[in-house]
């Protein structure tokens, strides 16, 4: 019997998803843990240790592998702790109330589960109930514990001065502490390619194939377009590894670290997924079947291949068409999940703040020390504590975490700009450049925005759990994505999977915009500020990017507009208001391209 969940919770931040495997896969709903924070896994272990009255080992800095060992003792005790939950849920009486029942009150209305947990609740027939009970307790099966890792965030590891091997370097050691854990799941890649973890991942059997062609460890990479997907599929198949989901997220309508490409609309993007899907899984079979053939002496059969998105879907139908129109496996759900502390961690503080969010909350930051633009909101603890710093003339963080140390440009050892250490020196040398009162003004505000999110992104745990070394002082950061906005209650699981699956509505607000115009003005907003650094000579694209960008919105509006005229009756409400709003935000782009000597004019 069928029973999975048409989404999942993707990562979120750091610790907001640390341990929402445990609170959720009971109930067949998959959700992924963030691997950058390894003493954050190993303070929760210790909590969850304690809480289950069984002994606690610590892995200390003195062991030869501290960080991959605690990664994979953490994701062992969480596959262990949803083992006992799911079954549980399976052992639960029906009693209209129960774990089992939620489990399947939880699933979709057109789903085998939700069809016969109704037709046992009618059953007058005591023995077809029982049997019907049977046939839903057989059904019940956990959601996946999936994990993510940046791939780019592999900083090298030194100990006692000497440089480490590479595989000690931050990526390599997540990657085989989760290849070592006892979960069968997948790991998710994002943020760009990392060939020395590519390669290393040849090295663990669980990202191979069995006899059946199943994994026990899948890959599913994160990407922003198809040729993305298209050219590292390539690279993973000459390597013989297998690509099992392709996530397309869009770049900036999401959460955390954002990026927008060449103005390429994730419309556009997923039509061309969902027509060249074939191409895609033939392309990358022939370079996977090769290299398994050299290894084995054998070719293998063809794995299965999934297409996901995710970013700023935010109502049912969004969702459901989503599924239906470019043949997805499954939509991601993740900023809503902000305001849900059944599934997530949010402390009360940062809760109230998420909920009355509005627009001008959720900005696109430079907060990251990466260097990335970073979805925030700009009231969070973190945000008011990085400021008051700076007012008293102490800017910068201790940096007492470093998985963000990427910047030499003032020492031997690479440090972190967020930290005190660089910005102190920055602003030094910007004392010393011959600047106006305003460009100086910017240049110090770009300096001091990075925020010490190694640290803050783990805050709401420490403050929930009362764990880690800077409980007592815990500033949470959040990286909610712009949709937050348009939610404004807190929420129980049940509310917000109702409205996924359009059962209940959670957003009064009548002015939310389709997730497709607001990834375009999101999009119109990212140029602007593009133009903006161009004009202080800051600027990170060049004449003919700028225009490539505004001509791809501009050919996303139309294939939008083409879209639109091929729906029918039941999309009558958009195909009433959208077709105002692309015009609109044309007209804006239009006027922006005759201001500007960079662009030439575009075509009506």
């Amino acid at each position: 019997m069928q029973t999975n969940h048409s989404f999942h919770i993707p990562v979120l931040g750091v610790g907001y998803s640390v341990n929402t495997p445990v609170k959720v896969a009971k109930y067949g709903i998959s959700s992924v843990i963030s691997l950058v924070d390894d003493r954050l896994a190993e303070d929760l272990r210790e909590y969850y240790c304690r809480q289950r009255g069984e002994p606690f080992e610590p892995i200390t800095d003195d062991d030869e592998d501290p960080r991959a060992r605690r990664f994979t003792a953490y994701l062992n005790l969480v596959g262990t702790m949803v083992r006992e939950s799911t079954e549980q849920v399976r052992n639960a009486p029906f009693t209209g109330e129960s774990e089992i029942d939620t489990y399947c009150r939880l699933q979709p209305d057109d789903s085998p589960v939700r069809a016969t947990y109704n037709a046992m609740q009618s059953c007058p027939d005591p023995q077809e109930r029982d049997r019907l009970q049977q046939q839903l307790r057989d059904a019940v099966r956990p959601g996946s514990v999936d994990v993510n890792i940046m791939v780019k965030v592999d900083r090298d590891r030194y100990r006692n001065g000497e440089k480490l091997p590479p595989e000690y370097a931050d990526a390599m050691s997540a990657l085989r502490g989760y290849a070592r854990s006892e979960l069968e799941s997948s790991i998710v890649l994002s943020a760009g390619f990392n060939r020395r973890l590519t390669k290393y991942m040849e090295q663990f059997d669980d990202f191979q194939a069995d006899e059946n062609g199943e994994f026990r460890k899948k890959i599913v990479l994160k990407v922003s377009d198809f040729r993305s997907a298209f050219t590292q599929a390539k690279m993973f198949a000459r390597s013989g590894l297998w690509i099992s989901e392709y996530r397309v997220e869009s770049g900036l309508n999401c959460g955390g670290h954002t990026f927008d490409g060449d103005g390429s609309l994730i419309g556009p993007i997923l039509e061309e997924f969902s027509s060249r899907r074939d191409e895609l899984a033939e392309t990358a079979y022939a370079g996977y079947a090769e290299a398994v053939r050299k290894r084995t002496g054998s070719a293998p059969p063809q794995p299965a291949l999934s297409v996901t998105a995710q970013g700023g879907v935010g109502t049912a139908a969004e969702h459901s068409f989503l599924m239906r129109h470019y043949d997805l496996d499954a939509v991601g759900w993740a900023s809503p999940f902000l305001l849900v502390p059944e599934a997530v961690n949010v402390d009360p503080e940062t809760l109230d703040k998420l909920a009355a969010a509005g627009e001008d909350d959720i900005v696109s930051s430079g907060a990251s020390p990466l260097g990335v633009r970073f979805s925030n909101l700009v009231n969070s603890a973190a945000e008011l504590f990085k400021h008051s710093r700076a007012r008293e003339g102490k800017p910068g963080s201790s940096c007492p975490k470093g998985y963000l140390k990427f910047n030499s440009e003032f020492t031997e050892h690479a440090i972190c700009v967020a930290s005190r250490q660089y910005q102190e020196r920055k602003l030094r040398e910007l004392e010393t450049l011959d600047l106006g009162p305003e460009e100086r003004r910017l240049r110090r505000e770009e300096i001091i925005e990075p925020a010490c999110l190694c640290r803050d992104l783990s805050g709401t745990v420490e403050r929930n759990y009362r764990t880690g070394r800077y409980k007592e002082d815990a500033t949470p950061a959040v990286c909610p994505g712009p949709n937050l906005a348009f939610f404004d209650r807190v929420a129980t699981l049940q509310q917000m999977v109702d409205h996924i699956y359009g059962r209940l509505n959670l957003i009064t607000r009548s002015d939310r915009p389709h997730m497709f115009v607001n990834e375009l003005k999101l999009c119109v907003g990212s140029l602007m500020r593009e133009l903006r650094q161009a004009a202080r000579g800051r600027g990170s694209r060049n004449a003919d990017e700028l225009r490539k960008y505004r001509d791809n919105l501009i050919a996303g509006i139309e294939y939008y507009r083409g879209l639109l005229s091929s729906l029918g009756s039941a999309y009558a409400e958009w195909k009433a208001s959208i077709p105002g709003e692309l015009a609109a935000v044309k007209q804006q782009i239009m006027q922006l391209s005759a201001a500007e000597p960079a662009f030439s004019t575009p075509s009506a």
